[in-house]
């Protein structure tokens, strides 16, 4: 297990938290939303081209506010997802780049490993095809665990038939990775911007026209920004930015909220790393697995419920409008039908905790509803095609028509998961979309700077 001493984060954050007023300037390019992919393209784009102004704008007071900072903060080595394809490509990729630069700017993480574990002969089947599937993806060291007792040498508590053990999966704090990106940005002299949610974008009037052909209206009071280019990564707030320039709303981002149980302290000594189950194929989330955390705590969970907000974050929070919206897309209608019993099971499951023990008791039997309680939640930016299915590669889109609004506006809707892992791969893929869409680096040297 690697554990790395605390960085001075609060330092980190002093440094553009407290950037909320904002001074009249015009930039190269602006990037919309602070988390962690924004936030990384940022850096990665000001990386490669130090001669360009740019800034990132952020709604909330603080970066990482929502699904950067809400999330198991598991480190994945790409186990999952279909050879060849790009996710799998940009895990791997953005595993090895994770732990360098973890190492590099001494950020703390736990590189605890985790088991995938097979609990019946069905699952035992899928099992041999997701090692199969691990070992195209060139997963480092992923290993086939053929017994019980192989199982408990490395997880004493743990019951099942067989299971992957991948030694390089970890667990980070990403909200404080995110931070990190932004002070590397920063230094390279990069402004960040937050308290800035983008209320409309026009074309700019008068003589700036030329030089900075889109204007960003936001802000708590109505500032401006001019620029010549924009980069939106909105997140849960995707498509209703896209729409603002003049995309179809589709693929619609549908908030579904994971709710994750605590384990009590007398019981997390039960959990040493990272417990899985295998995805089963006829439904669309992936089950609840144990997971600790960099504090200590270790987590349970997480079950998979519509938030009646797009930024919900239990029950009580509730936006009429936004609720009305996801019920009433052609998408939503599908999945839902399709779904119907998983969907159901959920919800019941969600406001009886007792229910989601036999779950977790296929892994740990000692584990009861007396040594759980209620977690935190996150908030998942689901995109949904009109059919119904779930999104599950990158999307690009411009705006339509020949205004700037339409060439000069991309907008990254889809990250799919895993987007914190990937990261850094996923930067060096959009800042080359942003260079091509863009047109940057024909008329300049293009002089890298190391940003670590």
């Amino acid at each position: 297990m690697r554990f790395l001493q605390r960085s001075n984060l609060p330092i980190i954050q002093q440094r553009y938290e407290k950037l909320s007023v904002i001074i009249s300037r015009d930039y190269d390019l602006i990037v919309i939303g602070g988390g962690i992919v924004g936030v990384a393209s940022a850096r990665e784009i000001l990386q490669r081209h130090p001669y360009l102004r740019v800034a990132i704008v952020e709604k909330e007071a603080k970066l990482a506010a929502h699904q950067s900072g809400h999330n198991s903060g598991v480190i994945h080595a790409g186990i999952y997802y279909k050879p060849g394809t790009l996710k799998a490509k940009l895990c791997v990729e953005g595993l090895h780049l994770t732990y360098a630069y973890l190492d590099k700017k001494k950020i703390p993480y736990k590189k605890c490993g985790k088991l995938i574990v097979a609990t019946d002969n069905d699952e035992v089947k899928r099992l041999l095809d997701l090692y199969e599937r691990g070992k195209k993806n060139n997963v480092p060291h992923l290993t086939l665990l053929h017994s019980e007792d192989e199982i408990q040498k490395i997880e004493p508590f743990c019951q099942g038939l067989k299971a992957l053990w991948s030694p390089e999966t970890g667990i980070v704090d990403w909200a404080q990775v995110t931070q990190h990106y932004a002070m590397d940005f920063k230094t390279a002299g990069g402004d960040i911007f937050c308290n800035y949610k983008v209320q409309q974008f026009t074309e700019t009037k008068g003589e700036k026209i030329a030089a900075y052909p889109i204007t960003i209206h936001g802000g708590r009071n109505h500032q401006i920004l001019l620029t010549k280019n924009v980069l939106a990564c909105g997140g849960l707030q995707s498509d209703l930015l896209a729409e603002k320039t003049g995309c179809p709303r589709e693929p619609r981002i549908i908030p579904f909220r994971g709710e994750y149980l605590l384990l009590a302290k007398e019981k997390q000594h039960m959990i040493k790393g990272n417990i899985y189950p295998v995805p089963d194929p006829r439904f669309p989330f992936l089950g609840v697995h144990f997971t600790p955390r960099m504090d200590g705590s270790v987590w349970l969970g997480p079950n998979a419920v519509l938030a009646f907000k797009r930024e919900g974050y239990k029950w009580s929070d509730v936006n009429i409008f936004e609720l009305i919206d996801a019920l009433r897309y052609p998408g939503f209608i599908k999945l839902a039908s399709k779904n119907f019993g998983f969907g159901l099971k959920e919800i019941i499951k969600s406001a009886f905790i007792n229910l989601q023990m036999k779950d977790l008791q296929k892994f740990i039997p000692e584990i009861t509803e007396y040594d759980v309680c209620r977690g935190p939640a996150g908030v998942r930016a689901q995109a949904l095609s009109l059919t119904g299915e779930l999104v599950d590669d990158f999307v690009f889109d411009h705006g339509a028509g020949r205004s700037p609004l339409a060439k000069r506006i991309l907008h990254c809707r889809n990250a799919p998961s895993p987007g914190a892992t990937s990261s850094l791969a996923i930067a060096k893929m959009v800042a080359d979309k942003v260079e091509l869409e863009f047109g940057i680096g024909n008329k300049h040297c293009n002089r890298t700077i190391n940003l670590g």
